[in-house]
């Protein structure tokens, strides 16, 4: 299940350089979209990029810092593991009116959502040898593809890939079966958005959300084409109706964290991860979410006991580290600092804020050359992320021999 559940992927920060660390930036965005209960997220709107802070020295922010938006300060404490609600059945495409391929079905939807992709297409496909003219079975087994893909749910996730195109076309072809299937235009949005085609899935969820207003899962992939489309307001408003709609899955939890964020609405983050991390107290990304998001408001030591629990819930997770590494600067750490950001390099050399935040140990520790090299290599990966450009900047002002 949670392997088919659309999220707004996890937060890397990296620092930028001039003044100290301000507690009330949001972090840079997230950097890919995933799905929450099966739709891709991550938004090509951005918010703000992280905090500012000097190459070589900046003080911590303050331990306590007060929502820009509310003056209200935020938590001091990670949450306790109070009960989490029930979660919510997972809604399938199976109809209960006891057609010719309803059983069949409902056999492929429990497959599915156990992870049993073998089962579920071998009943789907029995189900659409039943009611060859029914969408259901078709859609079911787009799903099944989709998921043997391995592609994370995540916007632009492979834009060019021969797979996701095929599915599409499927998909499109099912469409004309029966249009008003809502369940069609929810799976062919979710490809659209991995496809990095994000209006045309914002029109397919739009039509999904008409026809399924009950489903949770149609909202959220709707939100995440919001975020994609960097109307990060009208996503978080698609958020909260999914988290209403389905308030055990955490994955709803993080999406509204997610679209918070971009807002710059850090204390409101704060709150639907707390509330993610009593749903689901081992779920890492929950965690290493948490733990960014208590770093854009300033409260490093709860950060550094999130991204620590997140690390060990999930070791190859490059943004952990990354975020850690970010968290260790701020603490003045450098040694700790640069080894996490090379174990971020080590596990994803494209993660631009690991080279940032490398570059800065680096140069905090005098190794002035080899912070050069790893603020170009971020440079090199997005050449529109100021934080890089800044520290060179700063890098260029601090070199004895410049």
């Amino acid at each position: 299940m949670a392997a088919r559940s659309e999220v707004v992927g996890a937060l890397a920060l990296g620092c930028a350089v001039l003044a100290a660390c301000s507690p009330a930036s949001p972090p840079r965005a997230p950097h890919a979209p995933p799905a929450v209960a099966r739709a891709p997220t991550a938004p090509a709107a951005t918010p703000k990029a992280p905090p500012a802070m000097p190459v070589v020295s900046a003080e911590p922010p303050a331990p306590a810092a007060p929502d820009a938006q509310t003056g209200a300060p935020l938590p001091e404490k990670a949450p306790e593991g109070a009960e989490p609600p029930p979660p919510k059945a997972p809604s399938g495409l199976a109809r209960g009116d006891g057609g010719p391929a309803d059983a069949a079905l409902a056999e492929g939807d429990r497959a599915y959502f156990a992870d049993d992709l073998g089962a579920a297409r071998a009943a789907y496909e029995r189900a659409a040898t039943r009611a060859p003219r029914d969408p259901a079975p078709r859609v079911g087994l787009a799903r099944v593809a989709l998921a043997e893909t391995g592609i994370a749910y995540e916007y632009a996730a492979a834009p060019r890939d021969a797979r996701l195109s095929r599915l599409l076309a499927e998909l499109d072809a099912t469409l004309k079966l029966d249009p008003d299937f809502g369940p069609t235009d929810l799976e062919r949005g979710r490809v659209l958005l991995m496809l990095g085609r994000a209006e045309p899935a914002l029109e397919a969820m739009n039509r999904a959300v008409a026809r399924l207003p009950n489903d949770p899962e149609a909202h959220s992939a709707r939100g995440v084409a919001l975020l994609a489309s960097g109307r990060a307001g009208e996503a978080l408003s698609a958020f909260e109706r999914a988290a209403a709609l389905d308030p055990g899955e955490p994955d709803r939890q993080r999406n509204l964290a997610a679209a918070a964020l971009v807002l710059g609405r850090v204390a409101e983050a704060i709150s639907a991860l707390r509330r993610a991390a009593t749903i689901a107290p081992n779920h890492a990304r929950v965690r290493g979410d948490l733990g960014a998001a208590y770093l854009a408001a300033g409260y490093v030591d709860n950060a550094l006991a999130e991204l620590e629990r997140a690390v060990a819930l999930e070791p190859n997770n490059a943004a952990h580290h990354s975020n850690l590494a970010y968290a260790a600067l701020l603490r003045r750490d450098v040694s700790r600092a640069e080894h996490e950001a090379r174990a971020a390099i080590q596990l994803d050399a494209e993660l631009g804020s690991a080279w940032i935040n490398l570059g800065i140990a680096l140069a905090r520790s005098g190794r002035y050359d080899e912070a050069e090299r790893a603020l170009l290599r971020a440079l090199a990966l997005d050449p529109e992320d100021p934080r890089a450009r800044e520290n060179l900047k700063e890098l260029e002002a601090l070199r004895p021999d410049r």
